[in-house]
């Protein structure tokens, strides 16, 4: 009886089930499972086999001279005449310029010839060469560059058309993401690394105050790789390879690109404008740090906390607030002050914007039409005198003979003696090379550093004498 009850209990009763199971499907399981493993490989290896193919002919070489200034090291008694006169020593320039040569990559973006590249491979060229995959050899001119973003667009010419890259949404990638690298590492040319996408968003590795939000990759890349294209699996550019983090000056695993959505607009601009001119909202922001957000009182460490609005800015004008934070801007979520910023800087002038803060814990919708650098510059311009109690210009051609290795930087034309550069001995005159280490590219550049400042903030200005010609540190704190 016990027995009978057993055998008819119910595990009992699904137990041939199971056992069905067992034979006719588990067996399939690990056939699929292998068949699916072979196959990744084989399309792995043919993916990477078809971006190099569609790409190389899009891919150029680039060689660059430059005129660079040398000093000539100095002789025991240099300054010594009875020395010179006793030994035949000749009375030789201390400076001299040279030629110096140096090659990177560049990717035709059109059928006219256009190559964009980066502006530390050809932006002080005196003579661009640029070689295609097919061996031709053509004479480049600068069509325009920009520091900021590091980048350039050449222009080469002939009657037929040329092979050109296609871009994709750099937005639309993801960490882990395979990539292709292409480009001339050592002038090793049409040279094919592979890896994955490691992380987005680095900022603030080479220029504080340029505009960056690299794509991090471990694709192998090398000095020569400058300019070259980035490349998702299906063959589109998500990036422009600029920079390698390494401690031997060789690949050690970390490579930078500009995302391809930054790099597609500078080039537009570039080609269209021959410059480039960025959008200007007036607002100064900050990270939401976790202190920040528990007094904030929100939930949240995401957002651009607004510590600062120009006055007579777009952002003024339409109602924005300091204590604001910026969560949304043109549909797109703001993580931090640095998207903001670039986000307003690729933005068309004039463009008429929607941008969603939270103020006091709510949600409102605010609406700015973005305004021009000008605007900008005659906006902050004050920032100068406020901050700093001088007032300055821009570098002229009437400056070279007393400035003579200066290539940047503003000259001080009004000092308030009790200012803060008043009091620690500037006069007109003086020129101002750097702030904070980062050097003065012209007077549009310096407003905006000064703008940034804070009150009572110490900061180290890289100053020349106008009386001497000499430069020297000097530290000053803001007012």
């Amino acid at each position: 009886m016990k027995t009978r009850q057993a055998f008819h209990c119910p595990v009992f009763r699904i137990f041939p089930i199971i056992l069905l199971s067992i034979i006719f499907i588990f067996p399939h399981i690990p056939d699929s499972y292998a068949a699916e493993k072979r196959s990744l490989p084989s399309d792995f290896s043919n993916a990477i086999i078809q971006v190099a193919k569609k790409n190389i002919p899009s891919v150029v070489h680039i060689e660059v001279t430059a005129r660079q200034e040398q000093v000539r090291p100095a002789l025991p008694f240099d300054d010594d005449p009875f020395f010179r006169f006793f030994f035949g020593i000749p009375n030789a320039p201390r400076k001299y310029e040279r030629d110096v040569r140096g090659i990177g990559t560049g990717i035709i973006i059109d059928a006219a010839g256009h190559i964009l590249t980066n502006y530390h491979v050809a932006g002080g060229a005196t003579k661009i060469d640029v070689l295609l995959s097919d061996g031709r050899k053509f004479e480049a001119k600068l069509v325009g560059s920009d520091p900021k973003t590091d980048l350039a667009v050449l222009k080469i010419s002939a009657k037929e058309q040329f092979p050109y890259a296609t871009f994709g949404d750099s937005d639309k990638t993801e960490v882990g993401e395979w990539v292709v690298a292409i480009g001339h590492p050592r002038g090793l040319t049409q040279t094919v690394t592979h890896g994955i996408i490691s992380a987005k968003h680095r900022r603030g590795i080479t220029d504080p105050s340029g505009y960056q939000d690299f794509i991090q990759t471990d694709a192998a890349i090398n000095p020569g790789n400058s300019g070259g294209p980035l490349l998702n699996l299906q063959g589109e550019v998500i990036g422009i390879n600029t920079v390698i983090v390494s401690s031997s000056g060789g690949f050690e695993g970390i490579g930078l690109s500009i995302p391809s959505n930054i790099a597609t607009h500078i080039a537009k601009t570039i080609i269209s404008h021959g410059k480039v001119e960025r959008g200007w909202l007036g607002i100064g922001t900050q990270d939401i740090t976790p202190e920040l957000a528990k007094q904030l009182g929100i939930q949240t460490s995401k957002g651009a906390y607004v510590i600062d609005v120009a006055k007579g800015s777009p952002a003024e004008r339409a109602g924005m607030k300091k204590g604001d934070v910026i969560i949304e801007y043109q549909g797109k979520d703001i993580p931090d002050s640095n998207t903001i910023r670039n986000e307003v800087a690729i933005t068309a002038i004039g463009k008429e914007v929607r941008i969603v803060v939270l103020r006091d814990g709510r949600k409102q919708n605010i609406t700015a039409r973005i305004g021009s650098p000008q605007e900008a510059t005659r906006a902050l311009a004050g920032s100068v005198k406020e901050r700093l109690g001088v007032e300055v210009r821009a570098l002229q051609k009437k400056d070279a003979g007393k400035f003579k290795s200066a290539t940047g930087g503003v000259i001080i034309t009004r000092v308030e003696p009790n200012g803060p550069l008043g009091k620690i001995g500037f006069e007109a005159g003086d020129m101002i090379l750097q702030v904070n280490g980062q050097a003065i590219t012209g007077l549009d550049n310096f407003i905006e550093l000064v703008a940034a400042m804070k009150p009572n903030q110490r900061i180290t200005l890289l100053a020349v004498d106008h009386k001497t010609g000499r430069s020297g540190y000097v530290q000053a704190v803001t007012r």
